[in-house]
């Protein structure tokens, strides 16, 4: 049986190096998620228009601060590289790791083709003969080499080019003012009318997945748990400064780029901030070239910090024995999973190229890879809320150094939020979420035939807590909203 212990000793060895303080878990958790300013969430003009965007944002806005302040509480309790995977493990058991490993392995890997497209749509605006997809490779072996080398190493840098990256969204904002008006912003802003209507309603519930690009991959910090001193302390401090960040820059963006000329001209494009900003120095201007330049810095951040991201919850799966233990192997000098960042980034490139082979609903490639990077999100999301109700009933006695506040009440908007939001995307998006059930439907195939390959992994005390259960005494993963409903009711 599956949930019995191995007979094998050992314990599983903490390889990695706990180096990150709290500035550069708050790098990290921005440094995700930042390049979601930049481009990507302009698509949801094209089917909501500005103000069904705005509302759009603001539901998702407050399913995330809702979510961010629940799932610091998992990610204190237990600072584990599987973040996501981690905590489901020990609520749900073998299955509910697959399904939370699997959901935030596509989030992970799906996330860094559409940022890399994106960059090379930014140089291409300096220099038109650079094919995007090339400049995607790349960004790939340049900032997978950069990873490699050492976490303290990669952690400062993504300090550096977040910081940048936030006071450049300042200065765009502060450049486009003069040419910003209420007008341009409100016009046709109901998915294309100037009144509400029953369209503008579909249009706002087919945004959500650029919505959510706004804020996605924040909770990556946590797989940087096992490399942060005293986690219980950092952890909570960067996540929370990052949400309120995040928050308002996407906000600020999103109003300032609306209110420049015709919003319908920047809703399908991958650089947005730029055009907005032709409009009002003009092509030539100094501001212009600096936001191309400095930009690339809010979409390096991004890659960089998810590519740290993929690496270590494929380590994680890998040492647990949800993957080939090929990958739970670090570097022996700088103690970084590089076999993970390699394998990983394999798997980027074929997305990069994918547009070759496949098509989707008739949407840019980059729309693509963004819905397939939400759906595996919000399936995490949802068994992340989950597991903390669960493991409030299950473990009550749990070390919490920081507990969710208002709880039942911020996990329970959280987790509704995040099945609104994935029925939404479902229901708008049949194809890619067709294709989403089939890789997993594969991954459950291999996780299935694997088992030998879990029973020999090390033991993990923070992913059996009091030591290995029987897999009978496992929730099932079908009862997750049973889980929820427990909690609430026990609570």
């Amino acid at each position: 049986m599956e949930g019995v212990m191995s007979s094998a000793p050992t314990q599983v060895a903490r390889e990695l190096k706990p180096v990150l303080g709290v500035f550069s878990l708050w790098g990290i958790a921005v440094g995700l998620v930042i390049s979601g300013e930049y481009f990507g969430w302009s698509y949801g003009w094209a089917t909501a228009g500005t103000l069904g965007f705005l509302v759009a944002t603001a539901f998702v806005a407050l399913m995330y601060t809702t979510f961010i302040f629940s799932f610091t509480e998992l990610s204190t309790a237990i600072p584990h590289a599987g973040g996501p995977f981690a905590y489901a493990r020990r609520a749900f058991g073998p299955t509910g790791g697959f399904v939370a490993g699997f959901a935030t392995l596509v989030e992970f890997i799906f996330a860094p083709p559409a940022i890399s497209l994106a960059i090379g749509a930014y140089l291409n605006v300096q220099f038109p003969q650079l094919d995007p997809r090339w400049v995607a490779v790349a960004a790939y072996i340049v900032f997978i080499a950069l990873n490699s080398i050492g976490v303290g190493i990669a952690a400062t840098f993504e300090l550096f080019v977040t910081l940048l990256a936030v006071v450049e969204l300042l200065v765009f904002a502060g450049v486009v003012a003069p040419g910003w008006s209420l007008a341009n912003f409100v016009s046709h802003g109901w998915a294309g009318a100037d009144g509400f209507t029953w369209e503008a309603a579909g249009g706002i519930f087919a945004a959500i997945p650029f919505a959510i690009w706004f804020f996605l991959a924040i909770e990556g910090a946590a797989m940087a748990a096992e490399e942060a001193r005293e986690p219980r302390r950092t952890i909570p401090i960067a996540y929370i400064a990052g949400i309120l960040t995040l928050v308002a820059l996407a906000f600020l963006v999103m109003i300032m780029a609306g209110g420049v000329g015709d919003w319908r001209d920047l809703s399908n494009i991958n650089d947005p901030l730029p055009q907005a900003m032709k409009r009002v120095v003009g092509e030539g201007s100094v501001w212009m070239h600096m936001l191309v330049w400095i930009g690339l810095f809010g979409l390096v951040a991004s890659f960089h910090g998810i590519i740290l991201g993929y690496s270590r919850q494929m380590y994680a799966l890998a040492r647990a024995g949800y993957l080939p233990p090929y990958f739970a192997k670090v570097h022996p000098r700088f103690r970084t999973p590089v076999r993970a960042l390699i394998g990983g980034g394999i798997v980027g490139v074929l997305a990069v190229f994918s547009d070759q082979w496949v098509t989707f609903g008739g949407q840019p490639l980059t729309a693509n890879i963004v819905t397939m990077a939400v759906l595996g999100a919000l399936v995490m999301y949802i068994v992340s809320m989950a597991a903390l109700f669960r493991l409030r009933q299950r473990e009550p006695h749990l070390p919490r150094p920081f507990k969710a506040p208002f709880y039942p009440v911020f996990p329970a908007i959280a987790l509704i939020g995040g099945i609104a939001c994935l029925a939404a995307v479902i229901y708008y998006n049949p194809a890619l979420s067709a294709l989403f059930v089939g890789l997993m439907g594969l991954g459950f195939v291999y996780f299935r035939m694997t088992h030998r390959q879990r029973a020999a992994a090390a033991f993990d005390e923070m992913l059996m807590g009091q030591g290995e259960r029987d897999e009978s005494s496992a929730m099932p993963a079908g009862s997750i909203v049973g889980a929820f409903t427990d909690g609430v009711s026990r609570t």
